[in-house]
């Protein structure tokens, strides 16, 4: 049976070793890509138009020869290159997947960042002896060229971290980044991720090369200034809160607890920031259909949700966890708002109680299912 995307990060996550330092790794490949390219460049002098040439002609190179790698060596097994196969289509792919594309902490980035010895494998073994050539020839341009040749490491290391962060980051907002964290996000569904979207700077070869796939990004979500109906339930739950809470936010086990849930269209396992699913619901008799939209998920903390209706029900669903003796203390707060008058009327008279009962009997439905889950899940083991 194929494992979840929760149980492969599980097991990534426990075996990084201990001392590892994402912002040591982070650092140095930073700092040693920026020394490189000053060292570099140090040899430049006097450059004509024409030696400038050599910037945006080198970073193209540098786009082709990232797109073949990662087309031909990192979705392909090549025999030669199995290592980095293994890393990329197997760890990388596994760990990052549709409804599960940003990373929860930054020892995630473990598996977004090329190991930290590899920008030092590429600038002394590739880059500088083709500058040594070059240099026999013109120095300015070998100069520029082997500074490129850094910065375009420094570009797709970065570039491709901010695809992997979460949607309410200030940077997945910038419009060049915006359109490619929307470009790998597609080329991460297992369908398309042989065949689509390889380029992470700039898609210009996905377009050459006609591999270019894009999908309008859905409608966002938006919501009104009004004051919301709040209401809050909490329980202790047998299980640590990292299981607890990866359990909550499984949406497809909504059905199997809360007794207004009907339906759910959404990925297996727990949504972080980002995913989005739909459900059909019967709450304070009446029925309706949401869309929702993961805003935050820190396992075992915290997961956050918002919705809308076609009939003008906004809402905001918020999990925390806390360690209680012997398991976990589980608060859900659950915000809504009706747009129309009469609606709000109806909440004011009626429905503020029916859904709060109905929330009640969730909380302990859940507690049982949660219990019964994760014992379970504990037996096998």
């Amino acid at each position: 049976m194929r494992q979840t995307t929760e149980t492969f990060r599980s097991r990534y996550r426990a075996a990084i070793h201990p001392l590892y330092n994402p912002w040591l790794h982070g650092m140095f490949v930073l700092l040693f890509g920026i020394l490189a390219i000053a060292a570099f460049w140090r040899t430049v002098l006097s450059v004509s138009w024409l030696e400038w040439l050599t910037v945006p002609l080198t970073l193209l190179l540098f786009n082709f020869g990232v797109y073949m790698v990662h087309r031909h060596l990192g979705h392909q097994k090549k025999a030669f290159a199995k290592m980095f196969y293994a890393r990329h289509a197997g760890d990388h792919h596994s760990f990052f997947t549709p409804g599960h594309m940003t990373y929860d902490s930054a020892r995630d980035w473990r598996v977004i960042l090329f190991p930290a010895w590899l920008i030092v494998i590429h600038t002394l073994l590739i880059t500088l002896p083709l500058w040594w050539l070059l240099a026999q020839v013109n120095a300015n341009v070998a100069g520029l060229f082997a500074g490129c040749m850094v910065l375009g490491y420094l570009l797709y290391e970065v570039f491709h971290a901010c695809e992997h962060l979460p949607p309410q980051n200030p940077l997945s907002r910038l419009p060049w980044i915006r359109q490619m964290r929307r470009l790998h996000e597609l080329h991460h569904r297992r369908e398309r991720m042989q065949e689509r979207n390889f380029n992470i700077v700039l898609p210009l070869m996905d377009y050459l090369f006609g591999t270019l796939y894009r999908e309008p990004e859905p409608a966002p979500l938006r919501y009104s200034k009004m004051p919301m109906t709040r209401m809050q339930h909490e329980i202790d739950i047998a299980g640590e809160p990292v299981a607890v809470l990866a359990y909550a936010a499984s949406v497809s086990h909504w059905p199997d607890w809360h007794p207004s849930s009907l339906k759910i269209d959404a990925p297996q396992g727990p949504l972080h920031a980002g995913a989005r699913f739909e459900e059909d619901i019967h709450a304070g008799g009446r029925a309706g259909h949401l869309r929702w939209e993961v805003t935050e998920y820190l396992p075992g903390r915290r997961w956050c949700a918002r919705a809308q209706s076609d009939q003008g029900l906004s809402l905001r669903l918020t999990y925390e966890c806390s360690a209680e003796a012997g398991g976990t203390r589980f608060v859900r707060t659950l915000e809504y708002r009706f747009d129309g008058l009469l609606m709000r009327l109806a909440n004011r008279l009626l429905l503020k109680r029916r859904i709060e009962r109905e929330s009640a009997a969730s909380m302990l439905a859940l507690r049982d299912t949660a219990a019964q889950f994760i014992g379970a899940a504990r037996a096998s083991a």
